[in-house]
C-alpha cells in the first residue's frame, strides 16, 4: 500500500513540475482578462509559434471574429473593421497527435483543411468538442492541436461566447455585433 501511495505522490509531483515549467500568458480583452497556461511540454511548436506572435505584438487590437456559443470563440486574424491581418510566419506542423483534448477551456490552433496550415489564429473551446480531436494521421482525422488551457477568466470566455452575432465583413454569420477586442497578450511567467 505504501508503495502505491509513493507512486501516486511521485506521479502528482511529476505532473506539478511539468506544469510549473509551462509559460503563462494574460490576454487583455475589452470583455475582461483571460489567463492561459501554455503546454510547452506537450505542444512545443504551437506554443513557440504563439509566443513569437505575442512577442511581436501581432494580436494587439485584433478581435474575436468568430463566436459560436456552445462551441468556441476564435480570434487572431481580423481587425474590428473585419479587415484580415495576414500571418507573418510560415504555417506550423500540426501537433494534435499530442493527444490533448479539445475540452472546455482549452486553446487550440485554428487552421484550414490542410492539417499543417495553422499560423496565428486560435480558438478557445467553450464545450467538449471531441470531433476536433486527433483520430488518425489523415487530413480528415488529424484534428486541431490543443496547446494550452484557461486557468483564470473562463467567465470572460463564456461571456464572449454569449455575445450576439450576425453577418459581417467576409462572414455570413457568427461575427460579434459589438467587437470583442484583444487589447494585448502578454507573457506573465516563463518558468
Amino acid at each position: 500500500m505504501r508503495a502505491l501511495y509513493l507512486l501516486l505522490v511521485g506521479i502528482l509531483l511529476g505532473s506539478t513540475q511539468a506544469s510549473a515549467a509551462n509559460p503563462l500568458v494574460e490576454m487583455k480583452t475589452s470583455a475582461g482578462n483571460i489567463r492561459i497556461e501554455l503546454y510547452a511540454d506537450k505542444a512545443p511548436k504551437s506554443v513557440a509559434n504563439f509566443l513569437r506572435y505575442i512577442k511581436d505584438g501581432f494580436y494587439d487590437g485584433l478581435i474575436f471574429h468568430r463566436v459560436i456559443d456552445g462551441f468556441m470563440i476564435q480570434g487572431g486574424g481580423f481587425y474590428p473593421d473585419l479587415r484580415q491581418k495576414e500571418a507573418t510566419r510560415a504555417p506550423i506542423e500540426n501537433e494534435a497527435g499530442n493527444m490533448l483534448k479539445n475540452e472546455v477551456g482549452t486553446i487550440a490552433m485554428a487552421r484550414r483543411p490542410d492539417p499543417n496550415s495553422a499560423t496565428a489564429q486560435f480558438f478557445i473551446n467553450v464545450a467538449n468538442n471531441d470531433f476536433l480531436n486527433f483520430r488518425a494521421p489523415t487530413p480528415s482525422g488529424y484534428g486541431y492541436a490543443v496547446f494550452g488551457k484557461v486557468t483564470h477568466g473562463m467567465d470572460v470566455v463564456m461571456r464572449v461566447a454569449q455575445t450576439p452575432t450576425g453577418p459581417g465583413g467576409p462572414f455570413a454569420k457568427d461575427v460579434p455585433r459589438r467587437p470583442v477586442v484583444i487589447e494585448s497578450i502578454v507573457l506573465i511567467s516563463d518558468k
